[in-house]
């Protein structure tokens, strides 16, 4: 079937094939977070971004193979409340940014930094740092050789704007992050996974730049 990236709390995963790379989508939690769950085709390693929430689910969908590595996009709380349970359960190495390590209460065994290479089997996923909705937050690319790039946000992108910010120089730091290490070098198809919601394409965000920057959120 074909990916559409649109999921639900209590339904089923959906679930993005590559050729390098399988993308498994899922909704968990009151507050609808996304948890993804990225297996390289090669060596069968498995990584997942953001343990958020209900750990049986997220065992559930990691199964046997296990998990090498769990990635935090960053701090804030519904996006760690299953890492503890879904880390003893599968030994697994936490990695987040530098900045929002502290915010985390699962030890972080892997500080990021922008630029950094996380490595999931043959697959390279790109850290680029990303201040304003957090000091922390980092977005994985993963520049696909075979394709267009694929993008995981965490809370600093979504379809109709950035993550929520609270003061204008957070949200100037978040806008022009996002500008200059997503937007400006990367091309309209590069397909954008947030952290909560549907999916969305840097093509369908770009016309609007300008109106986000008017309104101020």
């Amino acid at each position: 079937m074909t990916y559409s990236g649109e999921v639900r709390v209590g339904g089923s995963a959906d679930v993005h094939e590559l050729k390098d790379l399988m993308i498994t989508k899922i909704a968990v939690g009151p507050m609808n977070n996304n948890a993804y769950l990225l297996r390289c085709r090669a060596t069968d390693e498995q990584l997942l971004i953001d343990a958020a929430n209900d750990a049986r689910t997220l065992l559930g969908m990691i199964g046997d193979d296990g998990i090498a590595f769990v990635v935090t996009t960053h701090q804030h709380g519904d996006h760690w409340q299953a890492l503890a349970e879904v880390v003893a359960a599968t030994r697994a190495r936490t990695y987040a940014g530098r900045e929002d390590a502290e915010g985390i209460p699962v030890p972080t065994d892997v500080l990021v930094d922008d630029g950094d290479v996380i490595r999931v089997g043959d697959v390279p996923l790109t850290a680029r740092h990303l201040v304003g909705h957090t000091p922390g937050s980092i977005a994985l690319v993963y520049d696909d050789p075979h394709g267009h790039p694929h993008v995981f946000t965490g809370d600093c992108l979504f379809p109709g704007g950035p993550g929520r910010t609270t003061l204008p120089e957070e949200f100037n730091s978040l806008m022009d992050g996002l500008e200059t290490k997503l937007f400006d070098v990367l091309p309209d198809e590069t397909w954008i996974y947030p952290g909560h919601g549907n999916d969305t394409t840097l093509g369908t965000e770009r016309p609007h730049l300008a109106e986000w920057r008017a309104r101020g959120w």
